[in-house]
């Protein structure tokens, strides 16, 4: 996982929008976390197949806006992210600039120096400011898990499915993603 610049201030968004184009980070808790290296191959692949999926779905409601990485979402002063895939259904939180406060859904696809920071301290977060479905998709392993933001505010336990499951994404009301679409694997044969 890249480390968090170590400092003891907290970066804010004005801090965060004067840094070098050319460099991508994230604000956690005013943590600036360094997004590089790269994603490899394996990780664009999916988070390419997810965007075309959802942006291209017949029953994707026509209000809602399907945003892909690099795009700033930002939660509050010390809290940007930018998730490999959201959706954002609420036409007021979409700017010029950047997605102000929580999409309905966000996907992250996991690598070796993501993973621990996608399953704590941005799952964390996604709950805190209450983006109603997080889902976690590993290349590697190939199988994707999913939290529900519960009438508590809370996620309730994770659900798990593997590539040649359907996974229906509950903020999308109705839509259905084939996972072996996701990670590109053969169709699973039907049942007679």
């Amino acid at each position: 996982m890249p480390l968090a610049q170590e400092t003891e201030k907290k970066f804010t968004y004005a801090d965060y929008v004067t840094w070098p184009d050319d460099e991508r980070w994230e604000l956690i808790d005013g943590e600036a976390y360094n997004m590089t290296p790269a994603p490899s191959v394996a990780h664009q692949k999916i988070t390419g197949n997810l965007y075309i999926l959802l942006s291209r779905h017949p029953k994707k409601r026509a209000e809602c806006f399907v945003g892909i990485a690099p795009t700033d979402v930002v939660f509050a002063e010390h809290d940007v992210v930018q998730p490999d895939v959201f959706v954002v259904c609420d036409e007021n939180k979409i700017t010029e600039a950047n997605i102000q406060g929580a999409p309905d859904l966000i996907i992250e696809v996991i690598s070796p120096t993501s993973a621990l920071k996608d399953k704590r301290e941005k799952k964390a977060q996604y709950e805190k400011y209450g983006v109603r479905e997080y889902i976690i998709v590993d290349p590697t392993d190939q199988y994707v898990e999913r939290f529900l933001l519960g009438e508590d505010g809370l996620y309730g336990k994770g659900e798990i499915f593997g590539p040649m499951e359907v996974l229906p994404v509950v903020a999308l009301e109705r839509i259905e993603i084939r996972l072996w679409e996701v990670f590109e694997v053969e169709k699973p044969r039907e049942e007679e």
